[in-house]
């Protein structure tokens, strides 16, 4: 990441919880410890470089503490990005057979981490508005002339173009986002100062 310039400054690292004692139970081979330390030592290779993550919110014996660890992870580390479900037992898995904590706490943790984790995203993004980001154009909107792509952090561009962009990379000045997308312009001038990473 320090040296090769086509990785994007991106990395979905799966952690799935901020306790070590649910990792534990899990048999991750991972503590909270040596996770923040690869973050650190990537960031520090690459100071722009964002993280997603995937989390497993309610697993067997996870405690009201254990779940606030996993919140702080969330706020120390601001993935851009995260996928989080409520543990459920699969047939087959040594897990299947561990005594379930309620659904209804499970749901309301999971509601809980999920505004932190909306939140943190959307600061992410509103920080680009009128910045510069480098977009990799995939294919063209039906019935009108705009283009979709995905920028260096893997989110949804649509830019209006009468020039055809499929397949391009090109330098996009974001001027509004939505929920899920990001809406800009092409431009051909810019101060580096303006560029999102």
């Amino acid at each position: 990441h320090k040296n090769c310039e086509k990785l994007m400054p991106l990395i979905h690292l799966p952690v799935q919880s901020g306790s070590n004692k649910v990792l534990q139970e899990m048999n991750r081979k991972h503590s909270i410890e040596e996770y923040l330390k690869v973050i650190e030592k990537v960031k520090k290779a690459k100071p722009n470089i964002e993280f997603s993550s995937d989390f497993i919110i309610g697993y067997p014996g996870e405690t009201h503490r254990d779940f606030e660890k996993t919140i702080d992870l969330m706020n120390n580390v601001k993935f851009i990005n995260s996928f989080s479900f409520i543990y459920s037992a699969r047939p087959g898995t040594p897990a299947y057979h561990l005594s379930n904590i309620k659904h209804e706490d499970a749901k309301k943790r999971l509601l809980t981490f999920q505004k932190i984790a909306e939140k943190i995203k959307a600061k992410f993004r509103n920080n680009l508005i009128n910045k510069i980001s480098r977009v990799l154009f995939e294919n063209k909107t039906k019935n009108e002339n705009k283009y979709f792509g995905r920028d260096e952090y893997f989110n949804s561009v649509i830019v209006k173009s009468n020039v055809n962009l499929i397949g391009k990379i090109k330098n996009i000045r974001v001027l509004e986002i939505n929920q899920n997308t990001l809406f800009g312009e092409a431009v051909l001038n810019f101060n580096q100062k303006d560029y999102a990473a």
